[in-house]
């Protein structure tokens, strides 16, 4: 059925790719996928989702670029983003911070690991999809 939301998943873990997608697909969503920042971009242009799950950490194009460059882009920054990090809330080393997250353009940002029912509830409020 066409009409259902199309959300596309993006992580260079195909395990979670898989897991995210199963849940989604079982709560009435289309699903693409993609492996880093790059096949994300490919998606985007090509599908035109409705929603866009990032991982931050990831080979090629990391999640805050894909993130910003969607934000930045006028034929695509109504594209909800749901950014994704296993990284702690205290690592002031790296780019890869909370604090960094939650000033991304991002529509939300949460932590790894991913509660799926809670990634569910925020991809249907975002898609005004009901529960």
């Amino acid at each position: 059925m066409e009409n259902k939301p199309l959300v596309l998943v993006v992580d260079d873990d195909p395990d979670l790719v898989e897991a995210v997608s199963m849940k989604l697909e079982s709560e009435n969503f289309r699903v693409a996928k993609a492996f880093n920042g790059n096949q994300a971009w490919e998606q985007i242009k090509k599908e035109r989702p409705a929603l866009a799950v990032l991982d931050v950490m990831m080979p090629e194009k990391d999640g805050y670029q894909v993130c910003d460059e969607i934000k930045q882009d006028g034929d695509y920054r109504d594209l909800t983003v749901i950014l994704l990090t296993a990284v702690g809330s205290e690592v002031p080393s790296s780019k890869y911070t909370h604090r960094q997250g939650r000033t991304m353009l991002a529509d939300e940002y949460i932590p790894k690991p991913v509660d799926l029912d809670e990634l569910v509830k925020l991809v249907k409020e975002y898609t005004q999809q009901e529960s």
